[in-house]
């Protein structure tokens, strides 16, 4: 049967809704608020999600608004429980997309058939999807879009920057699409009393620096690098040409900026609530699959990087990194970070 996220934070009424969906052979998967349902949705995939809609930390209506924007999390049914009846409520969950909406209180069969009816749509709708020939018509524009992509960076201008070289500074004008042939670039903000917060790091095969070359305005934000690298510069006139004449290129960036958009709220929302701990944990995650070989990663960076990438002090960030050491979670080995338990750092909880 279907594996069912259940996002409620009150115990008795999730724990009712997991005895119901379990007798009824589903498979019930719980969360205590929006913040974990947000984390468990994007690692489990659910088939679908019942969640409540007034929630302490992130509502309801935040959650589906994150989760939409995923691509991993957007096509999953959603399907609001809520004690409100007021009409501006339908129309604010419908508009951000929810499938249905249930009001509290409501009986087994009510809930049991909304969630049937809105599995057997989304089965129909994946079934449609890859055995029809527009399904197999999307794949094909897709991989081409795709393939432009690559090409794109072919036979252009070239950098090769050093450790802490500027790629660009806030303020700046956008000429230029990156693309990093190797090494690892970081982008961040910096207040006014110079403390940096960096907001995403690229890694080889990445492409950065897009969004003002598509609003045509200046770089809301710094570039510089973080390990040696090889960067392709794009002209701004070429990457312009193939995205508003090419549709499946543009549909292809799209999609990277959704991506992004996601992974920027995703990360203000655990600003706003991690503890240090669950801070420096997800920067030390995040590090870890930009450098991921097998299991484990190793890499060197800079304490004043991971701080603010972690959005905490240095000397915060040093004595979380003896503890995580003692754990066992990490090593350090000539200055580098071992992660060896990344599974550790992810569930992390305080």
């Amino acid at each position: 049967m279907a594996n069912i996220l259940i996002i409620e934070d009150n115990p008795d009424v999730r724990e009712n809704i997991a005895e119901i969906l379990d007798l009824a052979g589903h498979d019930p998967l719980t969360a205590e608020n929006g913040k974990v349902g947000i984390e468990e949705a994007v690692e489990k995939r659910p088939d679908l999600i019942l969640c409540d809609v007034m929630m302490p930390e992130l509502d309801g209506f935040g959650v589906l608004k994150i989760i939409s924007k995923n691509p991993k999390t957007a096509d999953i049914p959603f399907i609001f429980l809520t004690a409100k009846t007021e009409q501006s409520d339908f129309r604010k969950g419908m508009g951000l997309g929810a499938d249905d909406y249930i009001t509290k209180p409501f009986d087994d069969t009510e809930l049991l058939e909304a969630i049937e009816i809105r599995l057997r749509k989304s089965e129909k709708i994946k079934k449609a999807f890859s055995r029809s020939q527009e399904g197999l018509n999307q794949f094909y524009d897709e991989a081409k879009a795709h393939n432009d992509l690559i090409k794109l960076s072919e036979n252009r201008e070239e950098r090769n920057l050093s450790r802490k070289s500027k790629v660009f500074e806030e303020g700046q004008r956008a000429n230029w699409l990156y693309f990093i042939s190797r090494g690892k670039v970081k982008c961040f903000k910096t207040n006014e009393f110079g403390k940096e917060l960096i907001t995403h790091i690229y890694s080889e095969g990445d492409f950065f620096g897009y969004l003002p070359l598509i609003t045509d305005t200046t770089y809301e934000e710094s570039a510089s690098v973080i390990e040696d690298a090889i960067l392709v510069l794009i002209p701004k006139s070429d990457f312009n040409l193939l995205l508003f004449g090419n549709r499946e290129f543009g549909i292809q960036f799209i999609k990277m900026l959704a991506n992004q958009v996601s992974e920027t709220e995703e990360n203000l929302i655990n600003l706003a609530y991690d503890s240090v701990r669950q801070k420096v944990a997800r920067a030390l995650v995040i590090l870890f699959h930009k450098y991921q070989q097998d299991d484990q990663a190793r890499f060197s960076i800079l304490r004043e990087d991971l701080a603010a990438l972690a959005a905490t002090a240095k000397e915060t960030v040093i004595r979380t990194i003896s503890d995580f050491k003692d754990e066992g979670l990490i090593s350090i080995e000539e200055n580098d970070i071992v992660i060896r338990s990344v599974k550790s750092l992810e569930n992390l909880r305080y």
